[in-house]
């Protein structure tokens, strides 16, 4: 197969049928800047979530009595755990230090009034923090059935919202990725169509004289691959220097957020968005224009 006169004919054919190309780019391009924009906010809203659950703690305690050789057996236990991100031991000295910087507000007369007693001598305790915040219970279940454990504390609410605000940006992502897909694939399907309709004329000559099937189809998928690099490079180019702006901008106008979240640096984003966008543009234009061959191409 000639691929010098595949990749011409492929991009004669999207200058030919420029007003439908130049509408089945601009489509892409809408569809992959939307898509571009969306997973920016959703990287964003998960680093703020991630920051969020890093914060939740489980709390283990222990029965009155337990000695610190069985407290570091359940701590053993726990650095087994794969779902725990980090853990720390926090003694019954250190939570009445904790309490008294909490409560106390540091008046050293208040706390005086408990004497040389520690009121938290059985407060002895492990900070647990997870990797998923849904796996949470599972890990409670198991901290509860070991042996020294009196109490372990969570907090139930967060972990359901947190873990129900992760299924709704996956149930959206998808869906969103999909409706775009969809309206891609149908305008680069007709641009190829036009295509057809076009050098109908043509391809019928060149089977004629003895053109193979794959020979003919070639161009066009070359014409919905171009459609779809083009319209997946474009945007891509857009929201990297837009992306840099914005955050820019809201930083500089809305410090408060600074204290509330960290935005993720254009090169986490793009690392990713970069492959996926070109992946997708190149694909559905491949798809598009393939399927819409196999179906008009019996001349």
């Amino acid at each position: 197969m000639n691929i010098g006169y595949m990749l011409k004919e492929g991009i004669k054919s999207v200058w030919i049928n420029k007003v439908f190309s130049i509408a089945s780019i601009a489509t892409m391009m809408a569809s992959i800047f939307l898509f571009g924009v969306f997973y920016a906010i959703l990287v964003n809203f998960q680093s703020v979530v991630q920051d969020v659950e890093s914060g939740v703690a489980i709390t283990v305690f222990f029965d009155e009595g337990a000695t610190q050789d069985q407290m570091d057996e359940v701590g053993q236990k726990i650095a087994t755990r794969p779902e725990v991100l980090k853990f720390n031991f926090v003694s019954a000295d250190e939570a009445w230090e904790d309490y008294k910087l909490e409560y106390f507000e540091g008046d050293e007369d208040a706390a005086a009034a408990f004497g040389s007693e520690n009121p938290l001598a059985n407060e002895a305790s492990y900070e647990i923090y997870m990797e998923d915040i849904s796996q949470q219970q599972d890990l409670v279940d198991y901290l509860e059935g070991q042996e020294y454990v009196r109490r372990v504390r969570q907090s139930e609410t967060v972990a359901n919202t947190l873990s129900d605000a992760n299924t709704l940006i996956g149930v959206v992502s998808i869906a969103v990725l999909i409706i775009l897909i969809c309206v891609a694939i149908f305008l680069i399907s007709n641009t190829v169509r036009t295509g057809i309709a076009v050098r109908k004329e043509e391809i019928g000559i060149m089977k004629m004289i003895g053109a193979t099937d794959v020979f003919v189809r070639s161009p066009f998928i070359v014409e919905g691959i171009f459609i779809g690099a083009v319209g997946a490079v474009v945007p891509l180019i857009i929201l990297y220097f837009l992306y840099g702006r914005v955050i820019t901008y809201v930083a500089e106008q809305f410090g408060f957020l600074n204290s509330m979240m960290t935005f993720v640096s254009a090169r986490s984003v793009f690392t990713i968005l970069i492959p996926i966008s070109l992946i997708l543009g190149i694909g559905i234009g491949y798809l598009g224009s393939r399927v819409t061959v196999r179906r008009h191409i019996n001349v």
